[in-house]
């Protein structure tokens, strides 16, 4: 294997969440990360997954598909592998087990395989490119370090994990009722945020310019890092998924969730950072004034007491100034709306890190999230390397054929990728490739009878 070095520019060469330095964290040890590829990663379903069918048996089977995807390895001190290929679920599980990456990034299905591409190269032609990749979206907890005050940077807790859960409700009923996905994987980043893969075909064959319309379709964000007023709600009325995301998820997180737990009223600087969200001067005097004069009671009780005074203002009619019929809504936006790394998306070839991989900084694996009980989820319990090692030890080593992972909290998670989105997948696949395969013979038969 050759080691890739990134070049300045290249639009083939971006790789999600690259490690900013190099000091492990405690508990993390990579030892633990032999034995776990060793004893617990699901080489065949993440084979399987990334096959999509062809590696079956089927005439209509395209046997190069999987020896085509690229994979890369960040090693240990940040060594970057990049353009790896496995022709078999046996040299995956070999490639990693011996190279026991820190991380494993998946990247798109290229036309020719990506270990080859510098034969290809010689023949001065552009035939290397990725021709198929999953819609992913990558979302981030810091790039709401400007609404959170619990934590900033890498931290999260449980008063801010709500906003990535509100993020996996607006995003995947977008993705279900207004395109029609249907085969949706979510995944923990492992440390501070959420990772989305739409893996149905038309997904996968989407252009670079189709993926960035997608992109642009959750777009609210108009302003720059240091515009006050970020949310921008223009037009006549307001586009019925912006409604549905409004009144299904947003607006309950701001007013029962987040007003309390971010304890956005409770200080003058905080309501100030509210105050200039509203685009009349004269109303955010008004409300300054009110709140000056009236601040006793619990903080729980300024938070709630202060925000139906704004929305009792903003909506009583009185003010007519332009733009104050919806900044209600834009502040809830502004506070609690899915914050996306555009880029990730609108790219065919961006790296996305692997679900069940182990975050080097936490050691939390990057398990599946069941977007119907999002909300059930807790960051701070998803198993950790030595967590994982020590439910396989005070269990005894299987029997030969057993499923270690069965035997540690990581079964749950592998079970639930299985039954409930990798076995529908399959099932998808293999009856769009029947129904090609199917069409295709029949165009043959009408040829040759014509």
């Amino acid at each position: 294997m050759v080691i890739e070095e990134a070049v300045n520019g290249r639009d083939d060469m971006l790789i999600d969440g690259q490690m900013a330095d190099q000091d492990l964290p405690s508990g993390f040890n990579p030892n633990f990360l032999k034995l776990y590829y060793a004893k617990l990663f699901p080489y065949g379903d993440i084979f399987r997954w990334m096959s999509y069918g062809n590696d079956g048996k089927h005439p209509a089977c395209d046997k190069s598909y999987f020896s085509r995807r690229e994979l890369s390895f960040t090693l240990e001190n940040d060594i970057y592998l990049r353009f790896l290929s496995f022709n078999s679920v046996s040299e995956l599980e070999k490639g990693i087990r011996e190279k026991c990456p820190f991380k494993i990034d998946i990247g798109p299905v290229y036309s020719v395989d990506p270990a080859k591409r510098h034969a290809y190269a010689q023949s001065g032609e552009n035939v290397f490119k990725p021709v198929e990749r999953e819609l992913i979206f990558d979302i981030d907890i810091t790039d709401y370090d400007d609404v959170r005050y619990c934590c900033s940077g890498a931290d999260v807790c449980l008063d801010c994990w709500p906003l990535m859960t509100a993020a996996i409700r607006v995003i995947n009923t977008a993705l279900r009722d207004d395109f029609g996905f249907r085969h949706i994987l979510w995944v923990y980043s492992g440390r501070r945020g959420v990772h989305c893969w739409v893996c149905d075909g038309k997904a996968r064959r989407l252009t670079n310019e189709q993926r960035a319309a997608i992109a642009d379709y959750f777009r609210v964000y108009k302003g720059s890092e240091n515009s006050k007023k970020k949310v921008s709600l223009t037009g006549h009325a307001l586009h019925p998924f912006l409604v549905r995301s409004y009144t299904e998820v947003l607006k309950d997180l701001f007013e029962q969730t987040l007003l309390s737990s971010q304890q956005i009223f409770s200080t003058e600087d905080k309501c100030e950072k509210v105050l200039e969200m509203i685009p009349d001067e004269s109303v955010s005097a008004e409300l300054r004034g009110r709140w000056q004069k009236r601040s006793s009671g619990s903080k729980d009780n300024i938070n709630a007491v202060r925000w139906e005074h704004l929305k009792h203002t903003l909506q009583s009619g009185r003010h007519k100034g332009q733009g104050l019929r919806r900044c209600v809504e834009e502040i809830v936006f502004s506070f609690s709306y899915p914050r996306l790394d555009m880029e990730v998306s609108k790219h065919m070839n961006h790296l996305l890190k692997a679900p069940f991989c182990v975050h080097p900084k936490t050691g939390r694996v990057c398990v599946p999230i069941d977007p119907a009980h999002c909300h059930e989820f807790d960051p701070t319990t998803v198993p950790t390397l030595s967590q994982l090692l020590q439910e396989l030890n005070s269990g005894g080593m299987g029997q030969e054929g057993d499923n270690d992972w069965d035997r540690t909290s990581l079964g749950e998670s592998v079970r639930f990728f299985r039954s409930s989105f990798l076995e529908p997948l399959l099932k998808s696949c293999k009856e769009e490739m029947e129904s090609a395969y199917n069409s295709k013979l029949q165009q043959s038969k009408n040829s040759m009878t014509w």
